[in-house]
C-alpha cells in the first residue's frame, strides 16, 4: 500500500515538470483579440436641423457609406418617414429602389432625392406647407444591412400665444390644434418657442406645444408667473392630458 501511495505520487510530480517544461515559454506570446467587422452601412446627417419657410423649398441632408468591399446593390432602398411629436408613428414620405420612386400623401408630387453623388439619400421638398414642419427619418436598407438618421424641418415665423374669447385655459390638445388652423397656424415646437423666448417673448399663461407638453416663457420673473427669485427661461409643466386637461396654445 505504501508503495503504491509511493509511485502515484512521483508519476504526479513527473507530469508537472513535464507541463512546466513544455511551456514555459508562454510568457513570450502575445494574446491576440479576434472582433467581428464592423457595420457595413451607415447613415448620417450633416446637420440635424433645417430652416426654412411656407411656400419655400428645403433639402434635408443625408448621406449613406457602404463597405467597399461590398458589391453593387441594385435593390439598395432609401426610405424617408415623417415621425409623429411624440415618435410612435412614422407617416410614408418617399421610397426609393433604383429606378423605382414614390412620393406618398400630402408629399406626392412635392419631394425627391437630391442625388448629388451616389451616397447622396437627401430629400428635397418643394412649396413647403405648415404641416411639413416636424422631424424626419432617413432609412438605408442594403440587403441585410439597414441604418437611419433623423434631421428636423424647422419653420420661420412669428411665435404668438392664443387663448379663445372664453378665457385663458379652455384648450384642450385638439381644440388648440383647430384654434391654429383657422388663424391660419401650427402648434410651435419647443425650438420655435425657446428661440422666441430668446428674442423677447414673454407670457405668464401657459400653453400646448406640439410634443404634447404644456410650457411657457418669462424673461422677466416675477411672482404669478414661476416667482420672482427664479432665473429667466422656458418654464414646463411637462407632457399633459391631451384630452382632459386644459391650457392656452402658442
Amino acid at each position: 500500500m505504501t508503495f503504491l501511495l509511493l509511485f502515484l505520487l512521483v508519476l504526479s510530480e513527473s507530469k508537472a515538470d513535464i507541463f512546466e517544461d513544455a511551456y514555459s515559454d508562454l510568457e513570450n506570446y502575445r494574446t491576440i483579440y479576434i472582433s467581428e467587422n464592423g457595420p457595413r452601412l451607415s447613415v448620417d446627417t450633416v446637420q440635424a436641423k433645417v430652416v426654412s419657410q411656407r411656400g419655400g423649398n428645403a433639402t434635408l441632408p443625408c448621406k449613406f457609406n457602404r463597405d467597399p468591399s461590398s458589391p453593387p446593390n441594385p435593390k439598395l432602398r432609401i426610405k424617408w418617414t415623417k415621425l409623429t411629436s411624440d415618435y410612435l408613428k412614422e407617416m410614408d414620405v418617399f421610397v426609393a429602389m433604383g429606378f423605382h420612386k414614390k412620393s406618398y400623401g400630402q408629399f406626392h408630387g412635392r419631394v425627391h432625392l437630391q442625388g448629388a453623388s451616389d451616397n447622396d439619400a437627401s430629400l428635397v421638398i418643394n412649396d413647403i406647407t405648415l404641416e411639413d414642419h416636424g422631424k424626419y427619418k432617413c432609412e438605408v436598407i442594403d440587403g441585410l444591412e439597414d441604418d437611419t438618421a433623423v434631421v428636423s424641418l424647422d419653420l420661420q415665423g412669428i411665435v404668438f400665444p392664443y387663448f379663445p374669447r372664453l378665457g385663458r385655459y379652455n384648450l384642450n390638445f385638439a381644440a388648440a390644434e383647430r384654434a391654429c388652423r383657422e388663424q391660419d397656424a401650427i402648434v410651435a415646437s419647443f425650438d420655435q418657442l425657446y428661440d422666441a423666448w430668446r428674442d423677447g417673448l414673454d407670457w405668464c399663461n401657459a400653453g400646448w406645444l406640439s410634443d404634447g407638453s404644456v410650457q411657457y416663457p418669462i424673461t422677466k420673473p416675477r411672482e404669478p408667473c414661476g416667482g420672482k427669485n427664479t432665473i429667466p427661461g422656458v418654464r414646463n409643466y411637462g407632457i399633459r392630458d391631451k384630452q382632459k386637461e386644459r391650457f392656452d396654445v402658442f
